[in-house]
């Protein structure tokens, strides 16, 4: 007799759990790997779980991971704001620092304002999808391919990225001659990476790796790169060999050239 919990008795092991922490007036969804909480109406919470949560899995799980994470982790998604700080405090002890959402490695949890959209928490979900699958990931792709589908859509069945926020950012960095190789930005550690510490007026390293992602994905490169580099990270640990593979080019700063141009031909909204 095996001693490894079924799928339903380790949620409900978690729920048990989780219900005395749970405050009065809030909505409890499973949606495998993954607990939606949330103080909306209890349809709307419902909606969010299958609209986001289940559609958001089940595409990045078709193009990419055949994983789920070892752990469940809970999505709380609080109504407006003012629960949103409110709650991170009394359940978590926290004060967030963003007004979207943010992932709470203690607790298991995403933590999300729900009023600010969906696109944060496909952000956040990303990233235990790419603990699981792809661990030695480095931060320029772990957060690249996560920021692409921050703004996304479902396009011919498959989840697709769009123009967001991070392009006026980006653009002007250009503009001004301000954006750093991507041989160095792709061997950039964490932090390096999520603490530039350089005179650069612009230190977005997320935009610049977006939208190389979002390059990849516009030529129909971007799955492929993935399973070659998740595949061959032991011996190219930044990917910066196998991208140059997979976009056929020997000469990085003339294709930083050709990327540039092509970023500032793009418009959002």
């Amino acid at each position: 007799m095996s001693n490894t919990a079924s799928p339903t008795t380790t949620f409900a092991n978690h729920l048990a759990q989780l219900q005395p922490k749970v405050p009065s007036g809030f909505t409890v969804v499973v949606q495998p790997p993954f607990v939606v909480i949330g103080d909306e109406s209890p349809e709307m919470v419902q909606l969010r779980a299958v609209n986001i949560v289940k559609w958001a899995v089940d595409k990045l799980k078709q193009d990419y991971f055949t994983l789920d994470p070892q752990e469940i982790i809970d999505i709380w998604l609080f109504r407006d704001q003012t629960s949103y700080t409110n709650y991170a405090q009394r359940l978590f002890n926290d004060t967030p620092t963003t007004p979207y959402g943010y992932y709470s490695y203690p607790d298991h949890a995403l933590i999300m304002n729900a009023a600010t959209g969906g696109g944060t928490l496909v952000h956040e979900i990303m990233h235990p999808f790419m603990r699981a699958n792809f661990p030695e990931c480095p931060p320029w792709f772990n957060e690249g391919l996560a920021s692409l589908y921050e703004q996304s859509v479902e396009r011919n069945g498959h989840i697709y990225g769009l123009t967001n926020w991070r392009l006026r950012g980006l653009q002007q960095a250009i503009k001004e001659g301000e954006i750093v190789s991507f041989q160095k930005l792709i061997a950039f550690n964490d932090d390096e990476f999520y603490n530039r510490n350089d005179n650069s007026r612009y230190n977005d390293n997320y935009a610049q790796a977006r939208y190389l992602c979002y390059y990849l994905q516009e030529k129909g490169w971007l799955i492929k790169f993935y399973r070659e580099f998740s595949a061959h990270a032991k011996i190219d640990p930044t990917g910066y060999n196998t991208l140059k593979k997979v976009l056929g080019e020997n000469d990085m700063e003339l294709f930083k050239k050709k990327w540039e141009s092509f970023v500032l031909n793009l418009t959002f909204p």
